[in-house]
C-alpha cells in the first residue's frame, strides 16, 4: 500500500474507487466500506484507494485512539487498498464541501466511485452529508455508493460502542465487532525490572501513549508476535499495587512463558483475547508470581485449543 501523508495526486492512471472515512477502529462497518471499494475497483479496472486523515499527537477528535497509526494502516492494507491518503486534518478541514469534492476526489484521486457509510460527513464544520455528496459528485460523473452500517447483536457496530466494550474489558465483544482481535504495537520500553529480579517472570513493557484509549485495567489472556512468531502470553494492564505506590503510572506488562530475548526498541504486536481478573494488591510477591504463572498457563491452554 502506497501511503501519502499530504494532499497530492495518487497513482491512479485509470481513476480510482475511494473509501472515505476516519476508520479509527477498522471495524466491521469500516471493513465493509473499504472492501466495497476494493471489489468495485477490481471489477472496473480502477485503483482501490482510501482517504482518511491524521490527527495531531495527543488529539482525540472522536475519543481516544483505538489503534496506533501503524496498526490502522496495517489492517487497511490487508484489505487490498493500494493508494492510501492520510493528510493532516488541518490541511483540509477548512475546505467547503464543494472544494473537498474538487480538490480531494477529483484532483487527488481521479475518483470514478466513492464509498462511505450513511453517517459520513465532510467539508468545513461537517457541512456536507451523503445527499450533498451525491449532488456534488453527479456533475463529475463520480458514483456515490452508500454502505449500510454493520450490525452486531441487533445494534449498529460503531467505534463508540467498541470503545465502551474496551473500557469494560469485554474482549469477546470487541473482537467480534472489529472482525479480528484487538491489538497494540506500542514500542517496548524499559521497566523497573521487578519481573526479572524479584519474580522470575520477566515482562515486555508496552505502555499506552497519550491519546490512546486504554482498555479496562486487569489481567488478560494475550498473544504476542515477536520476529514473525506468535507466543501465548499474559498481560497485566494497570497500576501494580503490590510493588508500586498508589500514584504510580499505569503500565502494560506482558509475560511470555519460555521466551527470552532482547526486544527493547521494537514494536511487537500484542493481541488481547480475554479478560481474566482485576489487578489487586497481594500480601506477598509469591502470591503475585502465582497469579502471573496461572494466567500464563491459562493463555497456553486457550491457544492450544485454537
Amino acid at each position: 500500500m502506497h501511503i501519502l501523508e499530504t494532499l497530492a495526486p495518487v497513482d491512479a492512471p485509470k481513476g480510482s474507487a475511494v473509501a472515505l472515512g476516519f476508520f479509527d477502529g477498522v471495524h466491521l462497518g469500516h471493513r465493509t466500506v473499504l472492501q466495497s471499494a476494493v471489489d468495485y475497483a477490481a471489477a472496473h479496472g480502477l485503483t482501490p484507494a482510501a482517504f482518511t486523515f491524521l490527527l495531531p499527537p495527543g488529539n482525540a477528535l472522536k475519543g481516544g485512539r483505538i489503534f496506533s497509526v501503524e496498526e490502522k494502516r496495517r489492517r487497511i492494507a490487508a484489505l487490498g487498498i493500494e493508494q492510501y491518503q492520510e493528510a493532516p486534518f488541518a490541511d483540509f478541514c477548512a475546505l467547503s464541501p464543494e472544494d473537498f469534492v474538487r480538490k480531494v476526489l477529483v484532483e487527488c484521486f481521479s475518483a470514478r466511485a466513492v464509498f462511505c457509510g450513511d453517517n459520513f460527513t465532510f467539508g468545513a464544520r461537517a457541512a456536507g452529508d451523503v445527499e450533498m455528496l451525491r449532488k456534488l459528485c453527479e456533475p463529475q460523473e463520480i458514483q456515490v455508493c452508500v454502505v449500510e452500517m454493520e450490525q452486531y447483536k441487533g445494534e449498529n457496530v460503531s467505534s463508540t460502542r467498541i470503545r465502551a466494550a474496551l473500557e469494560a474489558g469485554e474482549m469477546e465483544e470487541v473482537n467480534a465487532m472489529l472482525g479480528q482481535p484487538y491489538a497494540v504495537d506500542w514500542p517496548v520500553t524499559h521497566g523497573k525490572g521487578v519481573g526479572t529480579s524479584r519474580l522470575g517472570t520477566p515482562t515486555i513493557n508496552q505502555n499506552y501513549p497519550q491519546g490512546a484509549l486504554q482498555p479496562r485495567c486487569g489481567v488478560y489472556i494475550t498473544r504476542i508476535q515477536i520476529d514473525g512468531c506468535w507466543y501465548p502470553a499474559a498481560t497485566g494492564l494497570g497500576r501494580r499495587p503490590t510493588v508500586d505506590q498508589e500514584d504510580a503510572p499505569v503500565t502494560c506488562e506482558t509475560y511470555v512463558p519460555g521466551f527470552s530475548g532482547d526486544v527493547y526498541g521494537t514494536r511487537p504486536r500484542l493481541e488481547f483475547h480475554r479478560y481474566l481478573c482485576p489487578v489487586r494488591k497481594f500480601n506477598s510477591l509469591e502470591e503475585l508470581r502465582a497469579l502471573i504463572c496461572d494466567a500464563a498457563q491459562k493463555s497456553c491452554d486457550y491457544f492450544s485449543q485454537k
